[in-house]
C-alpha cells in the first residue's frame, strides 16, 4: 500500500512539472497575433494672437453745449496693458452752430465761421467691466465687453485752446482676431468764457466706429 501511495505521489508530480514547463515554454514562444499600428497625428497648437494695439475710425453726434448737435468724426489710437486695462489716444472734429445768444440777437456774432469747428485731442485710460460673449442668433457668438473711460486733453473751440477733461462708457464686440465694432458715448468737459462769462460746457458726444488691431 505504500508503495502505491509513492508511486501515485511521484506520477502526480512528474505530470505538474509537465504541465508548468510546457506553460513556461508556451508563454516563451508565444507571439502577439496583432501588431498595433499608431499613425501619429500632426498637432498644429492653436495660434493664439498677442496684437496689443488698436487703431480705428468713428463717426456719430456731438453736442456741443450752447451751439447745437452736429455731425463729429475722427480716429484713435489704443494699447491694451491687460485684457481689463488699456489707453487710447484720440482726435475728433465736428463744426458747430450758432449759439442762442446769436440766434437771438440778430446780426450779432460772437464767433468767425472758421471759430465754428471744434477739434479735440485726448488721452484717456478705459477699464474692461464685464469682457465675454455677446450672441448673434442662437449659432453665433463673439468676444465683447463693457468698459469705462476717463481722461484728459485739450479742445480748439472759438480760436481758443481749452483744457478738457473727458470720461464715459462703451461696448465693444470683436468680430474676429483683429477687427471690432465700437459704439461709445462720452461728455467732454471745458470751461469756456465767450461772453465774459465763465461757464463749465458737458460736450456729449456718441459715437461708433471699427477698430482693427496689429
Amino acid at each position: 500500500m505504500e508503495s502505491w501511495f509513492r508511486s501515485f505521489f511521484l506520477s502526480s508530480g512528474a505530470s505538474l512539472l509537465l504541465i508548468t514547463g510546457l506553460a513556461v515554454t508556451a508563454a516563451e514562444t508565444n507571439e502577439q497575433v496583432i501588431q498595433p499600428e499608431v499613425e501619429r497625428r500632426a498637432i498644429k497648437p492653436t495660434a493664439i494672437d498677442t496684437e496689443d494695439f488698436e487703431t480705428g475710425i468713428f463717426a456719430g453726434l456731438m453736442n456741443v453745449e450752447d451751439f447745437g448737435t452736429h455731425l463729429v468724426y475722427g480716429a484713435r489710437l489704443g494699447y491694451h496693458v491687460s485684457e481689463y486695462v488699456f489707453a487710447e489716444a484720440t482726435y475728433g472734429q465736428t463744426e458747430t452752430g450758432q449759439s442762442s445768444f446769436e440766434r437771438l440777437s440778430g446780426n450779432i456774432q460772437l464767433l468767425d465761421n472758421n471759430d465754428h469747428s471744434l477739434q479735440y485731442m485726448n488721452i484717456a485710460f478705459g477699464l474692461n467691466l464685464l469682457p465675454g460673449e455677446s450672441f448673434i442668433g442662437s449659432r453665433r457668438a463673439m468676444t465683447s465687453a463693457f468698459y469705462l473711460m476717463g481722461g484728459l486733453g485739450g479742445t480748439r473751440f472759438g480760436g481758443n485752446d481749452i483744457f478738457t477733461w473727458n470720461f464715459g462708457v462703451g461696448f465693444q464686440m470683436l468680430v474676429n482676431d483683429w477687427l471690432a465694432i465700437r459704439v461709445d458715448t462720452r461728455d467732454h468737459v471745458f470751461d469756456l468764457d465767450l461772453l465774459g462769462t465763465h461757464q463749465t460746457n458737458h460736450n456729449l458726444e456718441m459715437t461708433s466706429g471699427i477698430s482693427v488691431f496689429f
